[in-house]
């Protein structure tokens, strides 16, 4: 019985750990993107750098007996391909719109994500259907994001083109990927070097796509290409592809212990430090109304947390329940057969 508890009290705590350490991964990309793609504006070239650190630090390392991987098999990779497309996109369209918008815009915009993917859980994936209070907290969610976006005096259609496009893409890539990551079985390191591997292959057909080729060779060929070593420009490059590695790690591993919604949501409550953050650094972000909205958006998904802590909470209990069950089968089982053994052997 006491190991059982021990049991269930330790994968409740890793659980915790990895959200924590995907909350903080997250909150703090948001800041450190935006920082990069001020001083080093390829959106292209940037995410590709972050694949590229992410998957050749994952081979290294695992070369290095530090970590183990799925190894890489042309099948899996057809199976995920599509995944790591629509990845692509979400991250592709995520970096323009802080190109083109405030951090706050894209948090709004990333908060109204829980509401579309618990109903594309629900509608696709089966998932059971939200409760009143949970469904109440997503559309506080949505509540504060239409007035924020009502109040935002910086409004310009080509931000929010990218945001409705980001919107899109990372509700499709929040359910899409929780799905592949139930069905293939890899590992977490398995999954975050198939996703960093295939999408390093797409970055050249995307780089033609936008025409942003163009813009990296004029400045490979002209005296600009010496503000890429800006020290202040290599080190936010630099850190957001360390984050890179790292959101890929907990944001795999995450998945893997909650729900789509639940995972989305976690990435809307972080937020608060970003805000924090953005804040005190920009002077480029919301009116005091909209931070309001931004606020309300985010009370919504702390709200949202509140609701589902009980099912969260009660996890060990549910596992260690079942555990039990399945003992008291097992040892009725063994009496059966003894009691059987013996009348075996009384008649004989």
């Amino acid at each position: 019985m006491a190991s059982i508890r021990q049991e269930a009290s330790k994968q409740y705590y890793a659980t915790s750990s990895l959200v924590v350490g995907y909350a903080l991964c997250s909150s703090l990309l948001a800041i450190i993107n935006k920082l990069a793609i001020t001083r080093f504006n390829y959106p292209g070239l940037l995410t590709a750098l972050q694949y590229l650190t992410s998957a050749l630090g994952v081979w290294i390392l695992g070369i290095l007996g530090f970590l183990h991987h799925d190894p890489f098999s042309l099948e899996i990779a057809k199976k995920f391909l599509p995944a790591a497309f629509v990845f692509y996109l979400a991250i592709f369209t995520n970096t323009n719109l802080l190109r083109h918008a405030n951090v706050d815009t894209f948090i709004v915009f990333r908060s109204l994500t829980p509401l579309l993917v618990a109903i594309a859980d629900t509608a696709f994936r089966k998932q059971p259907c939200p409760s009143k209070l949970t469904f109440l907290s997503l559309v506080i969610i949505l509540g504060g994001a239409v007035g924020y976006v009502a109040t935002d005096s910086a409004f310009s259609l080509t931000a929010y083109s990218w945001a409705l496009a980001y919107l899109v893409t990372i509700t499709t890539e929040m359910v899409y990927i929780k799905h592949m990551v139930t069905s293939l079985g890899l590992n977490t390191w398995g999954f975050v070097l198939y996703n960093n591997l295939l999408s390093l292959m797409m970055a050249p057909f995307f780089w033609i796509v936008t025409g942003e080729y163009v813009d990296v060779f004029a400045a490979l060929g002209s005296s600009s290409v010496v503000n890429w070593f800006d020290p202040l420009a290599f080190f936010a490059v630099s850190l957001s592809c360390v984050f890179g590695l790292l959101i890929s790690f907990f944001g795999f591993a995450a998945r893997k212990a909650i729900s789509a919604t639940a995972f989305t949501v976690t990435g809307v409550v972080n937020k608060f430090l970003t805000v924090a953050i953005n804040v005190m650094i920009w002077d480029k972000h919301a009116s005091p109304i909209g931070l309001v909205c931004l606020l309300v958006t985010i009370a919504g998904g702390v709200l949202y947390q509140q609701s589902v802590t009980g099912g969260v909470g009660n996890a060990p209990a549910q596992r260690e329940s079942i555990v039990l069950k399945q003992m008291d089968s097992k040892n009725s089982n063994k009496g059966y057969e003894d009691r059987n053994e013996e009348n075996r052997s009384s008649g004989t």
